[in-house]
């Protein structure tokens, strides 16, 4: 989401690198929005790579600095294709694997939204279809028009809220979970300030992360792996970095295992934002 053209001349924030590290490593999924301004980016860093990668995408969210939202929706059939088009262009592919509806309109029935990006599938220019930041309700509607295939969602210690009915939806969809936002935008990486109280949250965290000779962080995104056999769906942790070293660290995240009783503490605490 933050990948910039114009790194400063610093290796480890180059952003090309940074996309081609990770594929390298054997990440296969990729993911960007139109919303972000870094598509063009994104298609020039797998260019060479596009065969190994699951490229996802977004639309629908038009940055609005005036509203308080700091954005506005638009989802009607005729704004899908030319999203869609646009977003092929800049990505300089034939096809997007994975097309997501990047926020519920409220204006536009889902229905009218998911059957146009239906007929992109049609067309040749998306695999399959995605939603974000949707309702139960609203992914009840969709999956009568046309089979979702993902759903992204924030999920982290900090953000449970989809653990608040649409998990049971996914998994009854048989919806994969991509879990955007896994360590909380960074949060989870930090060490605690409040002077090493035992009951702070994130000093459990960081006691649970020494044990096991691994970060914060690493913890963090290691429990929303661990989520997929205990609800019975898909789990697709989605951690950003503009780092190739913090990059490397959350690939390693993906190889630690957590003891059950570490488990069991992260489960039933709630972590400070």
């Amino acid at each position: 989401m933050r990948l910039r053209d114009g790194a400063g001349g610093e290796p480890d924030r180059d952003p090309v690198t940074v996309i081609q590290t990770v594929v390298d490593a054997g990440v296969r999924m990729i993911d960007t929005a139109d919303a972000y301004g870094n598509e063009t980016l994104v298609g020039r860093a797998i260019r060479s790579r596009r065969d190994h990668v699951m490229l996802a995408s977004k639309f629908g969210l038009r940055p609005r600095p005036d509203t308080p939202q700091g954005f506005d929706v638009r989802a009607d059939p005729a704004y899908v294709r030319h999203a869609c088009d646009a977003s092929l262009k800049r990505l300089g592919t034939g096809v997007i694997d994975l097309y997501y509806l990047h926020h519920r309109s409220d204006t536009v029935p889902i229905e009218e939204t998911v059957g146009a990006m239906a007929e992109l599938i049609t067309d040749g220019k998306v695999r399959a279809l995605g939603l974000s930041n949707v309702s139960v309700e609203d992914l009840r509607r969709a999956q009568a028009v046309h089979p979702i295939a993902a759903l992204q969602e924030r999920w982290s210690l900090t953000d449970r809220g989809v653990e608040d009915g649409l998990l049971h939806a996914a998994a009854r969809h048989h919806v994969a979970i991509v879990a955007h936002s896994p360590t909380s935008h960074g949060l989870l990486h930090q060490q605690p300030h409040d002077g090493g109280a035992t009951a702070h949250p994130q000093t459990i965290l960081a006691r649970i992360a020494r044990q096991l000779h691994a970060t914060p962080g690493q913890v963090a995104l290691a429990w929303v792996h661990h989520r997929e056999p205990i609800h019975g769906l898909r789990v697709i942790p989605l951690p950003g970095t503009t780092r190739i070293s913090h990059a490397r660290a959350n690939i390693a995240a993906a190889d630690l295992e957590l003891p059950e009783e570490a488990l069991q503490q992260l489960d039933t605490m709630q972590v400070r934002t």
